[in-house]
Parts: C-alpha cells; structure tokens; sequence
C-alpha cells in the first residue's frame, strides 16, 4: 500500500505565495507522473500540474506562469509553488501519483487526503 501525504496548505491574502509539499510512503518501485489537482466548492476537480519523472511539466491556462511544480525522484516527493495567488485559486489540493509497486504489478494511481488553500481578496 502507498501512501500520499500533503502539507503546507493555508489562508493568505491576494498576491502572497505558497509551496504545497507532497510525500509518497510505502510500497514503491518508483513513482511515474505526479500531479497536483483542486476542487473549489461546488465545482469539478480540475488538473492543475503534471510532472513527469523527467521533470517535463505541464499546466491549466489558469496557473501558467504562476505556479510551478517540482520534484525529488529519490524521496518520492512532489512540490507546488504557487506565486501571485488569487481569489479564484482557493480551493482544496490534491497529489496523485503514479506508482510501480514491484517489478510485476502494473500502474496503480494514488490520490493524498487534500489540503485547503484560501486566498482572500
């Protein structure tokens, strides 16, 4: 079993940073892409942030340029920086990672417990 805990999550004003933190624990082989999602009160969960184990990154429009995710290979971990943040940004953020158990099981995909971030105007 795999664990995803995430940290760092808060309330700030308008135009302040955060950094969210994401920690995988146990049974890993090697994590595959990571990602960070959001889901706002009433709305669908959303992409936010893909990384693969290369470190190719992608984002949403919404976050470009604002928010830049990162990634430690050797301790399964699995960053968010988010700069110039907004009202529209306030939601809760999840980690997903993908994760090779062993040598013989395939792609199990793991979701963390989520952490609020709200941004007040």
């Amino acid at each position: 079993q795999v664990q995803l805990v995430e940290s760092g999550g808060g309330l700030v004003q308008a135009g302040e940073s955060l950094t969210l933190s994401c920690a995988a624990s146990g049974r890993i082989l090697w994590v595959n892409d990571m990602a960070w999602y959001r889901q706002a009160p009433g709305k669908q969960r959303e992409l936010v942030a893909t990384i693969t184990r290369g470190s190719s990154t992608n984002y949403a429009d919404s976050v470009k340029g604002r928010f830049t995710i990162s990634r430690n290979n050797a301790k399964n971990t699995v960053n968010l920086q988010m700069n110039s943040l907004k009202p529209e940004d306030t939601a809760v953020y999840y980690c997903n990672a993908d994760v090779r158990e062993s040598v013989t099981s395939g792609h199990q995909f793991y979701w963390g417990q989520g952490t609020q971030v709200t941004v007040s105007s």
